[in-house]
């Protein structure tokens, strides 16, 4: 079983920036296995992807709504990834998820994740 936690979500105002982390834990866990995804669900909407990083760590995706202002890194001594969010938007706002994929490329598919967090709750105010 693996865990997952997400923190750094907050208020900020348009052009501001966050960086969100992802603290991953399991018994036998090695997140250097894991391919991690970033999602976000804002009210009344589907979860969309935002980004992800590959198992390897050598590859990174994003969605075009955020391409250029955020970025994806991961420290694997520390189990953790980040999402650093540069000029932000009021568009951004939404509850940001992330999310596991064992050996995964770092697919925009939610179906191919096997683990989530509870999410962490990011406000853009204009």
């Amino acid at each position: 079983q693996v865990h997952l936690v997400e923190s750094g979500g907050g208020s900020v105002q348009a052009g501001g920036s966050l960086r969100l982390s992802c603290a991953a834990s399991g018994r036998t866990f090695s997140l250097s296995h894991y391919a991690l995804g970033w999602f976000r669900q804002a009210p009344g909407k589907e979860r969309e992807f935002v980004g992800a990083i590959s198992w390897g760590g050598g590859s990174t995706y994003y969605a075009d709504s955020v391409k250029g202002r955020f970025t994806i890194s991961r420290d694997n001594a520390k189990n953790t990834v980040y999402l650093q969010m540069n000029s932000l938007k009021p568009e951004d706002t939404a509850v940001y998820y992330c999310a596991a994929d064992l050996w995964g490329t770092g697919t925009g598919s939610l179906n191919a994740y096997d683990y989530w967090g509870q999410g962490t709750q990011v406000t853009v105010s204009s």
